[in-house]
């Protein structure tokens, strides 16, 4: 008997896999191919808006996304890098060959884990309990866990133009019952799709039409454990196009001939409400002019460039038309087709937020039979599950994080209470808290909870208990050490045009001037910390009084859990609130602004303006 089964060896799978082994409990994998371990079948890239910041929150609980897209990806930028830290996040162009090969061998290494190829297709029940597995053989592998990880291979069929084809992303068999059999269990299974766009030979593309977007000119790593492995001279380069008015009347001639608008009349799957297909960006945005879409190498060991953004499931020859109509892709070679994949999934509400179902006992799911989207909200909840699996083994409490902890907590959350409609994807907008969540404090946030849960060793902890008695040193030394203003301080500020202090200041009083960076007070004055240091507290204290603002708007949203909402509110009326707000709102018809706050596409700001409205029309105070 084993421990922990994990089904599946997506990017779930392996967190899961690698959390359950780390921990010391004997482990199966099982997976329907091996060459798929940790495979992207969509777009090459690892994290990205919020997702980035995901990633090191991954890491910062021991898990193992961030080194392996850190020592494999073909370039890395922080995006946003012009705005605040709230909204800053990292993300990596991976390489579709070696981050797989790094994953398995990072698996591979583990003592306590054993990887098979096969194909689940029951699960063994006994009294609302999961005992184990029952493969497609018939084989009975009994453990005293089960995670489930399939992602989107729960009845999979290939959507392009009118045909409809039951088969995995690769074309591989796909688990033709397992989903059965959970409904079977009781479980609410719904039908979800999502889309890929065509992979291109780059030899045939005339990139002097298309705008360079290179990796940034600084080193950047995920992992808050590893020196940047790479050369930034040597990072591949992507580029950025756009769609044209021809592309768009070409889509809009064909729309009849898409799978998702009329070729095929049997689709239940609903797609991704932010990561559309370009029909339905088309249909939706009516309006735009254009579209833009990056050109992706997908690796440096062959040719093939993703057309992200171009998601499409029209049949082939429309493909080609609507491809030759970008600029610089006139003569381009279509290597792969894009297609729509719908598969199976089960509503995330029958889920605890240890992420064990509440249909059966000892069961946990992960990734997208969850409802999700990307490898990045993948990869946390697998690592969530792995660890609370083994938890439960040991007799000990689930870890379960809060809003105000991580994204990984926001999305765990707006799963287990909001349910979802379409597959659900991380956004900055989602977190109440982001000004507080930020990429370069995850370590600062999460790195404790992940020791004393048993993923990161003494040696990190010690790192981490360095790092932050440095930045109360050089919170200290802010305070205290002061800049004279000398001919040479003066000439330097004026040579900024900024403008020159009166007096002698303390670095503290400077570096909360909107204009003045770490960087040039360090020129001016010795300022002997690290960069990572300087970063923390230059945040800290330049974004001091928002800060503090964020906890205050929290404890102010916390009096609203008490405030009813009256039955006969016509949402209409509610001026100023988002159009998504007000459809959910109009939807769900919420009793309590507590539970207005829970509907996913409610954001705080939508609740913060309702608020007003019922105190003005109803006299409800806060």
């Amino acid at each position: 008997m084993k421990d922990i089964i994990v089904v599946g060896g997506g990017h779930a799978g392996c967190e899961a896999a690698h959390a359950c082994a780390v921990k010391g409990h004997d482990t199966l994998l099982i997976t329907s191919n091996l060459k798929n371990i940790a495979d992207m079948p969509c777009n090459p890239h690892i994290g990205g808006s919020a997702k980035g910041i995901v990633v090191r929150e991954i890491d910062a609980l021991g898990g193992v996304m961030g080194k392996v897209a850190d020592k494999t990806h073909l370039q890395i930028k922080m995006l946003n890098s012009a705005k605040g830290p709230a909204v800053q996040s990292l993300r990596a162009q991976g390489d579709k060959i070696t981050y797989p090969r790094e994953m398995l061998s990072v698996l591979n290494s583990l003592e306590h884990l054993e990887i098979k190829e096969a194909m689940v297709e029951d699960l063994i029940v006994d009294s609302g309990k999961v005992k184990g597995v029952i493969l497609e053989d018939g084989t009975k592998i009994e453990a005293k866990s089960v995670i489930l990880t399939t992602g989107t291979y729960l009845k999979a069929d290939i959507l392009v133009g009118n045909t409809r084809t039951r088969k995995g992303p690769h074309g591989e068999k796909p688990s033709n019952h397992l989903s059965d059999k959970l409904k079977e269990y009781g479980f609410n299974i719904i039908r979800l799709k999502t889309g890929t766009p065509q992979r291109l030979d780059k030899n045939t593309i005339d990139f002097s039409k298309t705008k360079l977007e290179p990796g940034d000119n600084v080193f950047h790593t995920f992992s808050f454990d590893l020196e940047p492995c790479y050369k930034i001279e040597e990072q591949e380069p992507c580029y950025l196009t756009y769609t044209t008015e021809r592309t768009h009347q070409i889509i809009r001639d064909n729309l009849n001939k898409s799978s998702m608008y009329g070729a095929l009349d049997d689709i239940k799957g609903i797609g991704p409400r932010y990561c559309p297909s370009i029909e339905d960006k088309v249909v939706r945005f009516s309006d735009k002019e254009r579209h833009q879409l990056f050109l992706e190498p997908e690796s440096r060991y062959y040719d093939d460039i993703y057309l992200q953004g171009f998601s499409t499931s029209m049949p082939p020859e429309v493909q080609e038309e609507m491809v030759h109509s970008l600029p610089g892709l006139e003569n381009a070679k279509i290597l792969k087709y894009g297609y729509a994949i719908e598969y199976d999934a089960i509503y995330p509400t029958q889920l605890n937020a240890s992420l064990e179902t509440k249909v059966l006992e000892n069961l946990y799911t992960a990734g997208q039979i969850n409802g999700t989207s990307g490898y990045e909200e993948a990869a946390c909840q697998g690592l969530m599950a792995g660890i609370n699996a083994s938890l439960k083994l040991e007799g000990k409490e689930p870890l379960v994080l809060k809003r105000s902890d991580a994204y990984i907590g926001v999305l765990i959350d707006d799963l287990i209470t909001k349910g979802i409609k379409d597959p659900y994807r991380l956004l900055t907008s989602r977190a109440e808290f982001r000004l507080l969540l930020r990429s370069d404090n995850a370590d600062l946030r999460l790195r404790r909870k992940g020791y004393e849960v048993g993923m990161i060793s003494k040696e990190q902890i010690t790192k981490l208990n360095k790092k932050e008695e440095d930045i109360n040193s050089l919170l200290e030394y802010m305070k205290n050490i002061k800049l004279k203003v000398t001919d040479e301080v003066r000439t330097s500020f004026e040579n900024n045009n900024y403008q020159v202090p009166t007096a002698s200041l303390s670095l503290e009083q400077l570096i909360k001037r909107p204009e003045l960076s770490m960087e040039f007070l360090s020129n001016l004055i010795d300022i002997p910390f690290s960069e990572d240091i300087k970063e923390q507290v230059s945040i800290n204290l330049k974004y001091e009084g928002y800060i503090t603002k964020a906890y205050k708007e929290a404890e102010k949203m916390l009096k609203l859990e008490k405030k009813q909402i009256p039955e006969d509110i016509d949402y209409d009326r509610v001026n100023n609130i988002a159009s998504e707000a007000r459809q959910k709102l109009k939807e769900v018809r919420p009793t309590t602004i507590a539970q207005a706050i829970r509907i996913s596409g409610v954001n705080p700001a939508d609740i913060s303006i309702l608020s007003v409205y019922l105190k003005k029309e109803y006299g409800k105070d806060e």
